[in-house]
């Protein structure tokens, strides 16, 4: 069955950096494209970036030069590379299956990892 398990969030300073971790497993995680997604209090959920099996990669305006999507398919893990943080970045991150894929994929919500940042 389909776990998806985020960490490395935390509390950092604006203008820090933070690394989350997305542990996959009970599928074959190469085979699928894969997303960060973040949703803040009172506020829609929102794509933060994606990545495709093979690599290639898609990010939000609002996170473009500062945030890098990452996967390591031999550890079924994705990552993603926060940099130059700052307080509209604090929300909840999730991983998931790419929502936008084309053909279609599957969906699973966790309990994501809260990243708060000071301002």
């Amino acid at each position: 069955q389909v776990q998806l398990v985020e960490s490395g969030g935390g509390l950092v300073q604006a203008g820090g950096s933070l690394r989350l971790s997305c542990a996959a497993s009970g599928f074959i995680f190469k085979l699928f494209a894969m997303g960060w997604y973040r949703q803040a209090p009172g506020k829609q959920r929102e794509l933060v970036a994606t990545i495709t099996g093979g690599g290639t990669t898609n990010y939000a305006d609002s996170v473009k030069g500062r945030f890098t999507i990452s996967r390591d398919n031999a550890k079924n893990t994705m990552y993603l590379q926060m940099n130059s943080l700052k307080p509209e970045d604090t929300a909840v991150y999730y991983c998931n299956f790419d929502q936008t894929a084309p053909w279609g994929t599957r969906n699973y919500w966790g309990q994501g990892t809260q990243v708060t940042v000071s301002s």
